[in-house]
């Protein structure tokens, strides 16, 4: 049970915080706002498992909102004009390549991550707004929600989110592939000397990460008719929430995806909750931080407690 003291007080207070809502805003339960809820926060999941996956290998992507736009606003393009299926394709292949992109300075170069996402968080978002200019995409009617109606649709895109979220979950702790990003993360020298291929490993995982941001970015064009390329404005940062309040340790090779769902969820729930206790808004982010850095702080001291 220690080794999942994390996830399982995030789950424990995420649970006090439902229950909360449950006894003084029943109202938070309503089927309908509930599932748009979940379904706003789907890609958001999405994003904060491939974040995880980068966390947990000791790297760190910060372009992550960038590339979600830019993954957005060429689907919208291409479904504007090409069948759907072709538009999905469109936005997994450039986030691919955008991650790839990033694993080929990071694993190739051995550049800093922080440094290489910086630069390609900055290149890309202006990118975006010299090319577009703002300008809003309209999508045709059978775009939205996959042409299916909005429930279904929803629950399609929640589907999606929690299926993802299961295979990698599976995958981390059954698959050879899955423990290869631990080892890396715990020591990658230890690793190379195993027969891992570290470099490889960590260029894969950001190849991922850049095919979650083009599946995010098609799971958010969905919910609208229309295209904003100014979205994805601090995807990056509610990722790196989401994971590091979960569990997953910013020194790098410990993490589950579990928890990862537990932290996005208790950040989510945290600006409902405060409109329902009468709290002004600004509240909510004031309280997400102090939340992630008491996430920080047990990580630290966590660590330092482990014998040498």
């Amino acid at each position: 049970m220690s080794r999942y003291s994390r996830e399982l007080s995030v789950a424990g207070a995420l649970g006090v915080l439902l229950l909360l809502l449950a006894i003084f805003a029943p109202s938070f339960y309503d089927a309908q706002p509930l599932l748009s809820r979940l379904t706003a926060a789907a890609p958001k999941l999405v994003l904060a498992c491939g974040v995880a996956l980068v966390i947990i290998t000791r790297q760190i992507d910060i372009s992550v909102g960038s590339l979600f736009a830019v993954c957005g606003t060429c689907a919208g393009l291409a479904a504007a004009k090409l069948p759907m299926p072709v538009a999905i394709l469109v936005s997994l292949s450039v986030g691919a390549l955008g991650g790839a992109l990033n694993g080929v300075l990071v694993a190739g170069l051995r550049l800093p991550s922080i440094v290489v996402t910086l630069a390609t968080m900055v290149t890309l978002r202006y990118a975006l707004m010299l090319s577009q200019q703002g300008v809003f995409i309209n999508l045709p009617a059978g775009v939205q929600w996959f042409g299916l109606p909005m429930t279904a649709g929803q629950i399609t895109v929640c589907g999606v989110a929690f299926a993802l979220l299961a295979l990698l979950a599976f995958a981390s702790k059954h698959l050879a592939a899955g423990r290869f990003v631990y080892a890396v993360g715990s020591d990658a020298e230890a690793a190379r000397l195993a027969g891992i291929r570290p470099q490889l490993t960590t260029f894969c995982v950001f190849v991922f990460m850049g095919a979650f941001c083009g599946l995010a970015a098609v799971m958010n064009m969905v919910q609208s008719p229309q295209v904003d390329p100014n979205s994805g404005r601090g995807l990056e940062l509610e990722a790196i929430a989401a994971a590091v309040v979960g569990g997953v340790a910013v020194s790098g090779g410990r993490g589950n995806l579990w928890g990862v769902l537990a932290g996005l969820l208790l950040l989510v729930c945290i600006g409902p909750a405060l409109t329902y206790a009468g709290v002004k808004p600004y509240w909510e982010k004031a309280i997400q931080g102090t939340i992630i850095l008491l996430a920080v702080v047990a990580d630290g001291l966590r660590s330092r407690g482990k014998p040498e």
